[in-house]
Parts: structure tokens; C-alpha cells; sequence
């Protein structure tokens, strides 16, 4: 560890810049790497600013995250298959030999939690806030001696992009916690896991734990949930940036609001085709079972819970196949199957416009002008929990501009974003 102007210096000079290259200058550019070391000097100097550390410090990412493969499979205890990105929560943090957490977020209310008292509080739910009580708090019960910390945050992670800003933060919190209080003991499954307790007691999202593996882990990463409390996580070795293909997330610019009902009922219908065999979740169903069914089923589940059943079954069999697609380099094949993916997507799934507002179909519409800009080149495909949000296209890097062109003038300038899937997971980027 260091002094903050020690690991000021130290970035000026450049000698963090292997580091800073590896997780933010995916595409080999000098402009990407000067970027980078301008924003993580600035964060030092910024939480020297706030609050005066006298101490050693650190820096931290806690990244993004893009759903590669596996549209709502994973509550349904399926696979997915995911992959941290370039874009990210950096924080630098000091110890400020004191018994409360205070972090302060560019553009945001600063925030403290003591850490005294680390129950679940009512009135913090939704909040950053209740994310860092509830990481303390687990951390804790796992048999670590806490300790007060400053810390101040930037973040590049798109808000309402289906990045998953929240397990960043988690991933973020739970890496500068693991640093200056567990000895770095906390392996990246540990602290993903930590993340979603946070998130599902504390911050009150009943999410699974797709978005924290993402984060923490890093690359891409293929989850198997079938145990949930003990998912298989096999990371994924290709090297994105050799497929000739730029990843881009296309911000509609379309509204999550009012969207829990849409979000529910797909739980809630898959759940009930479950529940015709005596069972919790669709992956306890065999297939074979399942569609010997179908007639029944539809009679009591109706049609739209038997279509998203089938789509649960083939997407939860794909993302499988596109991880061995992938394992074996074939990205031709992978594209393909993302490419299935979104249409099961529309035509089964039905997550791409809410019946409750017909007028919006923002996602329909991106995917269909972006499949016009591909030509039938790359893929495409809805993002996330979907209803509103993003899409998710590889392009041909022959066709980004045109592609890029195109959709920002539907949806506006920055709302086509390339990303990158990055190598590296939560972690200390410098110390």
C-alpha cells in the first residue's frame, strides 16, 4: 500500500500503466490508456480532496456486466453464460481509523454507515446505502473484523442499461472490504455471493446471482444454477477482441418504470408450469415431461406460460452451447445461437414491449432498424430483463460506423455504446 501521493506519483509516471491497460485499453489504443489514467488520477485526488486520508490507499473496479447468453434462465435455476465489460465503478479508498464506512459517489450525496449497527434498516432500502450496510454486514458474520474506511467513487457503468450498476457496487464495496479487513481471503465467487445477500436482505431486489458472478468474476463466465447456493462457475476463455466483431448496448432511451408487474409475471407463469409437475422452478421438470404436457398445460397455465416455459428449455440448453461454441473459438456458431436467443426472446419469451403500454415498443423497434444496419451480418438481440432498457448486437467491425450511424439517429447521440468484454473481474487495480 501507499500514500495517496505516492500512488499519485505513481500513476503520473506511469507505472500502473500495465494494470490500467488490462482492464480499460481493450482495443490496444494510446487514447484509451491516457483516459484511463487521467480518470484514476483524478479519483485519487479527489478522495484526497473529501476527506484528507493520512493513511495508505488503494484503488478498486468493481465492473459492469453484459448477459451473454441465458434470458431469464437463472431464476428459473438454468445456465447463463455472462461476461464483465470495460465499463466500471473505480473508487480509491484509505482507512480513516475510525468505526463507520463513509463513501462518496461523484455527483451524489456522500454517505455514512457506522459500523456499530449494521441491522437491516427499513427506511435505506433502494439505496446505495443499504448495498454497503449489507456487504459490511456479511463480511462480519463471516468471522471478519471490520474496519472504518473513506472511499470516493466514479462510474462509468450506464444507469438502466441492464449492466447491472447495482453488482458493481456491490463487487466495488466488497473488494476495498476484502482488502483492508478479510487479508484478501475473499475469493471473487465469495464475494459475488456476498453482493446478492446485500442486495436481495438489504436493498430488497429478490435478484439472482447472475449480475454479482458477472461482476466479480470476470471475462466471460458460464454459471450453472442449479444448486443456487453452490452454482458451478467455469470461466470461459476466448479472446473477444479477436473476433472481428465490436460488442455494442444500444440505450433505447425507454423507461424501466412501471415495469415490476411484466418483470414478475414471467417468474410467476414459469413457476406455474412448474408447479403442474409438483415443482419450483422449470429446471427441475424434465423436458421430455414438460412437452408430453403441453395440452394440459395450456388449459391451465394458458398460452403465454407454455411459450416462455419453451423458451426457458432452449435458451437455458443454448447459453450451454454457446460457451462450448466459444471454448472451441467457433464464434460463427456462437453468433448464430445468439441470434436464436433473441428470437426465442420475442416470439416466446415476450419480454420485448409490455402489453400494459403497446405504444412503447422501443426494443422491437431497435432490433428491427439494427438488423437492417447488420444485413444479416453479426447479432442481435434484447439485453437484460428487457419490456424497455437496452439491445445487445455484435457488429462486424467493418460495419460499426454504419451501424453506430444509424441507430444514433433513431435514438439519439451516445445511445449506441461499444463495449468490451474485459478479462478481469472486481479487483485492486493499484496499490
Amino acid at each position: 500500500m501507499s500514500t495517496c501521493n505516492a500512488l499519485l506519483e505513481a500513476l503520473r509516471a506511469g507505472r500502473h500503466d500495465p494494470a490500467l491497460s488490462a482492464l480499460y485499453a481493450l482495443d490496444g489504443t494510446k487514447d484509451s490508456l491516457d483516459r484511463a489514467r487521467d480518470r484514476a488520477c483524478r479519483v485519487v485526488q479527489s478522495l484526497m480532496d473529501a476527506f484528507s486520508p493520512a493513511g495508505d490507499a488503494a484503488l478498486f473496479s468493481g465492473p459492469g456486466r453484459t448477459e451473454i447468453g441465458g434470458n431469464h434462465t437463472d431464476h428459473q435455476h438454468g445456465r447463463v453464460l455472462c461476461g464483465s465489460v470495460d465499463m466500471d465503478m473505480l473508487a480509491c479508498a484509505a482507512p480513516n481509523g475510525k468505526n463507520v464506512i463513509r463513501v462518496q459517489s461523484e455527483g451524489y450525496p456522500a454517505l455514512e454507515i457506522g459500523l456499530e449497527d449494521l441491522s437491516v434498516r427499513e427506511e435505506e432500502k433502494n439505496t446505495s446505502a443499504a448495498l454497503v450496510r449489507g456487504v459490511a454486514a456479511k463480511v462480519r458474520e463471516l468471522g471478519y473484523p471490520l474496519s472504518g474506511f473513506d472511499a470516493y467513487a466514479t462510474s462509468t457503468v450506464l444507469s438502466g442499461s441492464g449492466l447491472s450498476s447495482s453488482a458493481a457496487y456491490e463487487t466495488l464495496i466488497g473488494n476495498i472490504l476484502n482488502y483492508f479487513c478479510c487479508g484478501g481471503a475473499l475469493d471473487a465467487v465469495t464475494i459475488a455471493k456476498i453482493g446478492q445477500y446485500a442486495e436481495n436482505v438489504y436493498f430488497g431486489k429478490p435478484c439472482g446471482l447472475m449480475d454479482q458472478m458477472g461482476s466479480s468474476v470476470g471475462g466471460a463466465v458460464f454459471i450453472d444454477f442449479n444448486d443456487p447456493a453452490n452454482p458451478i462457475v467455469e470461466r470461459v476463455d476466448y479472446d473477444f477482441t479477436r473476433s472481428g466483431h465490436a460488442l455494442c448496448i444500444v440505450d433505447t432511451a425507454s423507461s424501466h418504470g412501471d415495469l415490476t408487474d411484466d418483470y414478475a409475471d414471467i417468474t410467476k407463469e414459469m413457476g406455474a408450469v412448474a408447479a403442474h409437475f409438483g415443482k419450483q422452478v422449470l429446471r427441475e421438470v424434465p423436458q421430455e415431461e414438460f412437452h408430453a404436457a403441453v395440452p394440459a398445460l395450456r388449459q391451465e397455465c394458458g398460452d403465454r406460460a407454455v411459450l416462455r416455459a419453451m423458451h426457458f428449455y432452449s435458451d437455458d440448453r443454448r447459453a450451454a452451447q454457446e460457451a462450448g461454441a466459444l471454448k472451441k473459438g467457433n464464434f460463427e456458431a456462437f453468433l448464430n445461437m445468439v441470434n436464436a436467443s433473441g428470437l426465442s426472446s420475442s416470439l416466446c419469451l415476450q419480454n420485448t414491449w409490455s402489453i400494459h403500454d403497446p405504444k412503447q415498443q422501443a426494443i422491437p423497434l431497435a432490433l428491427t432498424v439494427g438488423e437492417y444496419l447488420l444485413d444479416g451480418m453479426g447479432a442481435i438481440r434484447v439485453h437484460g430483463g428487457g419490456f424497455a432498457g437496452t439491445i445487445q448486437a455484435w457488429v462486424p467491425e467493418e460495419y460499426l460506423t454504419v451501424f453506430k450511424n444509424g441507430i444514433e439517429e433513431l435514438f439519439g447521440p451516445g445511445k449506441c455504446h461499444v463495449l468490451h468484454i474485459r478479462p478481469i473481474g472486481g479487483c485492486v487495480v493499484a496499490e
